[in-house]
């Protein structure tokens, strides 16, 4: 039986971060939209400040998931919360537990630091996604819509 364990992802990780972001884009249908480097991820990830932070899941010392987070804070709870960015398992490594237990990890994060709700998106046709958030118990928030400034839009609104 295959040993898993997590661990939070040191600067020597960086390599591994990119390698599995790019596998979460590819899955996605989004690889023409990374532009993240391992200079960025270096930077952002473990320079000062630290805008995210990266656990790794390790199948006998492999790394074959990652969940990529950051806090974000509920006005309404008066409480910090988990936003988990990314979440992604090697495609021949699922079906084996290692989403669940990365998500358990989250969660006891969250439990831990006294957080009041761990929150993520899904693209709407990831219907495998869907259905495990669903059996963890994780409800869809259908009454709210995802914004995003970005590029020029950004750049206007920043002005």
């Amino acid at each position: 039986m295959a040993r898993f364990e997590i661990r939070q992802a040191t600067e020597a990780d960086v390599p591994v971060i990119l390698r599995f972001i790019r596998g979460l884009a590819e899955y996605e249908k989004l690889s023409h939209k990374v532009v993240a480097t391992e200079e960025s991820l270096r930077r952002t990830l473990f320079g000062n400040p630290r805008f995210a932070e990266v656990i790794l899941g390790y199948e006998d010392g492999e790394p074959v998931g990652f969940a990529l987070f950051f806090h974000n804070y509920s006005t309404f709870l008066g409480r910090p919360g988990i936003y988990l960015e990314d979440l992604f398992v090697d495609p021949d490594r699922r079906g084996r537990g290692y989403g669940k237990a990365l998500l358990a990890h989250l969660a006891r994060l969250a439990r831990d630091r006294d957080c009041g709700r761990v929150e993520w998106a899904v693209l709407d046709w990831n219907a495998p996604s869907i259905q495990f958030y669903k059996s963890l118990g994780a409800v869809p928030l259908d009454d709210w819509i995802i914004f995003r400034l970005t590029g020029e839009a950004l750049e206007r609104s920043a002005q």
